[in-house]
Formats: structure tokens, C-alpha cells, sequence
């Protein structure tokens, strides 16, 4: 979750904004330290500091924080037992921050920096009892009770050749996930009007030309309107060899023809061996476009992790 992105369209949206976090845990929890949470003045929230029960309490915190209106962060502690039907059998400690509009100046490079990737802040009380958060802060300003706080996650770069339905539907799938997507298509209008914020939208005269800038390590799924166009780019990403998943939706017997095509054009056998398709997680059934994209999804997910 970007967490300064939710809790500006939160601000923008309704006015304020809540942010829940895991400060400290003892024992067994269902989040560790640095779990996040961004509640809404309507009920609405995005993240997670660990659900049932605790997570409860927290939302209570938050809009009883929300209510009062911005002031001094406070604390709430939970010890995980059986009087919250949760079996952990832990402690936990959240802090709740409230912002406002009066927030937004600060909080946008924090936001823009989120988006770049992971990064650190150093924290400290103010005289208010909020939190003030310095980006690019020496260790030395860790003294006298600051602390570091650690915010984005780490992306895999996916390059995604098409904007048909299956195209669209992966596009979705991928939204809230930890990737950064670069949506390739040569088709005038052939993009929605609104794409994922993760995503970003290129009309391409030459599409498999997009992967020399690729990022070694990125993965490839392809699904354009053209066998032609699916081959170029599949063979492209196939011959530079160093992307860590090339897919091609399709079936078997297409797979079979690009392969007895792949070797004409003069592939190794290894480097052929290397492309998915079908593509999506075995014994997910179904042609819908929502269907195949999240079998897809999970694919990726685990070619992110190897």
C-alpha cells in the first residue's frame, strides 16, 4: 500500500484522514511492527494491521481519533488472547495519526518518494505530540528519541504487450499488487480512459522495441491483437535472454507453432524452453478475461518471488 497516497485522496475526498500503525509487537501477531492502516471519517479503509478483532479495535481508535479532529498522536495496546477470540496469544501497540488539509504540503514528497520505491523517514515528536517526518535525514538525527520508519515495498517491473480484454482485465488484477506496470499497445484508442496508478500507458509503433529499455529481471506477459505482433515481441524477449518470465496467452497448439517457429528463426532450444504459455497458475479454469487474468496474476507473483 502506498500509504501517503491513501491518505491524501482520503484528505482530498472527505477532509481527514486516519493512519493506524503497528508500533510494537510482543510474542505471536498477525502483522509485525510498521503494519499500516489508512481509515476514512466514512468508514472506508485501505491496508492492514493484522483483521478480526485488533483490526476492529483499531478502526474504533481511528474514527474516535477522526471525530476529535487533528491533534497529538495517540496509543492503543491489545493483548491478543482469547478475550478477543484471537488464538496469537501476543501484545500489540498502534499508534493513531490524524491529518487534514492543513497536512498535504508536507505530506506530498513523502507521497512522491513512496512512488519512486522503498525509502526511510526519521520521526520525532513534536512539541504538539505529532509526528514530524524528515525525508533524507543523517543517522545522527536518531538521537534524542527519533526513530525510523520505514515506508514503499519493493516492485518488479512487468511489461504488458496489449490492451484487449484479457489485457485489460491483468492491468486490474496487477493494481493493488507489487508490481509497476508498463502497458504497451500500438492501437490508436485502444487504452481506457483511466489506468491503474501503478501503470503506465504507451502507444508504441514498435512495441518489442520497448524491451531494449527493459530493466534486466522484468517480466514480459504478452497478449496483443496479432499472432504476428505476439511472436515479434515474444521472440525479442526470448533472444536478449534476461527477463525472468516471458508468457504468451494461448494454447498449447499455439504455443507448438511458435516454438517450431522459434527454432526456424534460429533460437536455442534453452532459450525457447523459457516461454509460458499457456500462461496463469495450472487447474484455473475458465476463458473469461477476469478468470485469466488472475491465474496470470498469481504466476507472477511467483516468478516474482524466485
Amino acid at each position: 500500500m502506498e500509504t501517503f497516497r491513501r491518505i491524501i485522496e482520503a484528505i482530498e475526498a472527505e477532509g481527514a484522514a486516519a493512519l493506524a500503525t503497528v508500533v510494537k509487537t510482543e510474542g505471536s501477531s498477525p502483522q509485525g511492527a510498521g503494519a499500516r492502516m489508512v481509515a476514512r471519517p466514512s468508514g472506508r479503509f485501505d491496508g492492514t494491521i493484522g483483521g478480526g478483532e485488533l483490526e476492529r479495535q483499531a478502526l474504533d481508535d481511528a474514527r474516535a481519533a477522526l471525530r476529535k479532529g487533528r491533534g497529538p498522536a495517540r496509543r492503543g495496546v491489545v493483548a491478543l488472547g482469547p478475550r478477543l477470540d484471537q488464538c496469537c496469544g501476543g501484545r500489540a501497540e498502534w499508534r493513531i495519526e490524524i491529518f487534514d488539509a492543513r497536512d498535504l504540503a508536507a505530506l506530498a514528497p513523502l507521497a512522491e518518494a513512496e512512488r519512486a520505491g522503498p525509502f526511510a523517514v526519521v520521526a520525532r515528536l513534536d512539541a504538539d505530540g505529532r509526528i514530524a517526518r524528515a525525508l533524507g535525514a543523517a543517522e545522527a538525527e536518531l538521537e534524542q528519541g527519533a526513530w525510523r520508519e520505514a515506508y514503499g515495498e519493493a516492485t518488479t517491473p512487468v511489461y504488458l504487450f496489449g490492451a484487449g480484454h484479457v489485457g485489460r482485465a491483468l492491468a486490474l488484477a496487477l493494481a493493488p499488487l507489487p508490481f509497476v506496470v508498463r502497458w504497451i499497445d500500438s492501437r490508436d484508442d485502444a487504452f481506457p480512459e483511466r489506468a491503474p496508478p501503478n501503470a503506465t500507458l504507451v502507444k508504441a509503433s514498435d512495441p518489442p522495441a520497448e524491451l531494449a529499455s527493459a530493466p534486466d529481471g522484468a517480466l514480459v506477459v504478452v497478449l496483443t491483437h496479432s499472432h504476428e505482433l505476439d511472436f515479434a515481441v515474444v521472440a525479442e524477449a526470448l533472444r536478449q535472454d534476461r527477463f525472468r518470465y516471458v508468457g504468451m496467452i494461448g494454447s498449447q497448439s499455439k504455443r507448438a507453432r511458435f516454438v517450431s517457429q522459434l527454432r526456424a528463426a534460429g533460437l536455442a532450444e534453452e532459450r525457447i524452453g523459457k516461454l509460458v504459455c499457456p500462461i496463469g497458475v495450472p487447474g484455473v479454469a475458465g476463458k473469461e478475461p477476469a478468470v485469466i487474468a488472475a491465474a496470470a496474476a498469481a504466476q507472477l507473483l511467483i516468478a516474482r518471488g524466485g
